[in-house]
């Protein structure tokens, strides 16, 4: 027996959870001023631009990533056949300006932005990479964020020391 969840329930979970992961928080999973955004908002560009040890990406490249990713999952869900991207090149952002981090943070809005208007103008769900490729979104992102927020946390921890 085929059971079936209606696109309207699917999406309504999938955007209150891109809303908690991107924009800001319900309660879902996150505390509270925990969104990506939320959390980007107040990360100097000198933070932005160290590794916590000298050797891993950059706050930076952990946000540059991200965008790569939208991007590519974007057009995951859109077509067919997407060329093969270049994962290592998403990666290679070390120190930045404030003018270069605004920079940044406003790529991953603009691509967050669009995708999520990509999303919400799908006509139907029944396709395997529009599913994957949105869930695939909030996944990664939330691993990201994870990843950042604990940076973050120990650049601060250096900072006061």
């Amino acid at each position: 027996m085929t059971q079936h969840i209606s696109a309207e329930l699917f999406t309504n979970n999938l955007y209150a959870l891109l809303t908690e992961t991107f924009e800001s928080v319900y309660g879902i999973y996150l505390d509270g001023g925990t969104s990506l955004f939320e959390t980007l908002a107040d990360i100097t560009p000198e933070q932005a631009s160290r590794s916590t040890n000298g050797r891993c990406a950059t706050l930076a490249a952990q946000v540059n990533h991200t965008r790569f990713y939208l991007d590519v999952l974007e057009k995951y869900m859109t077509e067919a056949e997407a060329e093969r991207a270049d994962w290592a090149s998403s990666w290679q952002i070390g120190v930045v300006t404030a003018e270069e981090w605004d920079a940044l943070k406003a790529e991953l809005r603009d691509s967050y932005t669009r995708v999520r208007a990509l999303m919400e103008g799908f006509d139907s769900w029944d396709n395997d990479h529009r599913i994957g490729g949105a869930l695939g979104i909030v996944v990664h992102t939330a691993h990201h964020l994870g990843e950042i927020r604990q940076m973050l946390c120990g650049l601060r921890d250096n900072e006061s020391a």
